[in-house]
């Protein structure tokens, strides 16, 4: 059965803006849900055995590379059983959090998700990130050209020699100006930005479920 995968991998909990506005998308979307958290339960990251193991014949695979195996065989099989993608991806330190890659280096494997004779085998599902971050990045501001979440995940997740997800972004900014004394006069464009990114949230689920 078709599902949305819903991945989170803020560190906040329940205080993550990025996880408050994937819940307004969540409010809104009619189906079943596959939540990971890799907050609360990472992934290992890809070792050097997870790697042998990938071309490793089944039946010679040691132990340490059967168990690597069984991790990236069973978060593919999470992947490639949805119909829609929702990932919470807040920006840490102007990158992503390292949870997140390291799913990302688990289900990217060739001839099963990338590399394939006919594309990506999840080409052209719709995906959303959700990336808050404390600052804002946009045009114009001190921080232009500092966001390398954004940019490296429409990569990794959409283009056709990757993931290939028709993938939509929304990054409700300025998130530390409610705490952060010097930002205080900065809190109106930052709870504007959530609240559009709230709306837009709940836009797009129903625009996901209206095109599958």
């Amino acid at each position: 059965m078709s599902y949305l995968l819903h991945i989170d991998s803020s560190s906040l909990g329940a205080d993550s803006v990025s996880r408050q506005v994937a819940q307004s998308f969540r409010d809104s979307w009619q189906g079943p849900v596959v939540h990971r958290d890799l907050g609360a339960a990472p992934v290992p990251h890809l070792s050097a055995v997870g790697i042998a193991a990938r071309s490793a014949d089944q039946a010679a695979r040691t132990p340490e590379q059967a168990a690597a195996a069984a991790i990236q065989e069973e978060l593919i099989e999470e992947f490639l059983g949805a119909s829609a993608y929702l990932f919470t991806v807040p920006m840490y330190n102007y990158s992503m959090p390292s949870v997140f890659k390291a799913w990302l280096d688990q289900v990217m494997t060739v001839g099963a998700t990338v590399a394939l004779p006919d594309g990506p085998s999840a080409a052209g599902r719709p995906a959303l990130v959700v990336s808050a971050r404390g600052g804002g990045y946009g045009p114009g501001t001190p921080n232009h050209g500092m966001d390398h979440v954004v940019p490296t995940l429409e990569t990794v997740l959409g283009h056709q020699q990757a993931l290939g997800l028709d993938v939509s972004v929304l990054t409700p900014e300025l998130t530390l100006a409610p705490v952060v004394p010097y930002m205080s006069e900065l809190i109106p464009l930052h709870e504007a930005s959530l609240a559009d990114s709230h709306e837009q949230a709940r836009k797009l689920a129903e625009a996901f479920q209206a095109a599958l």
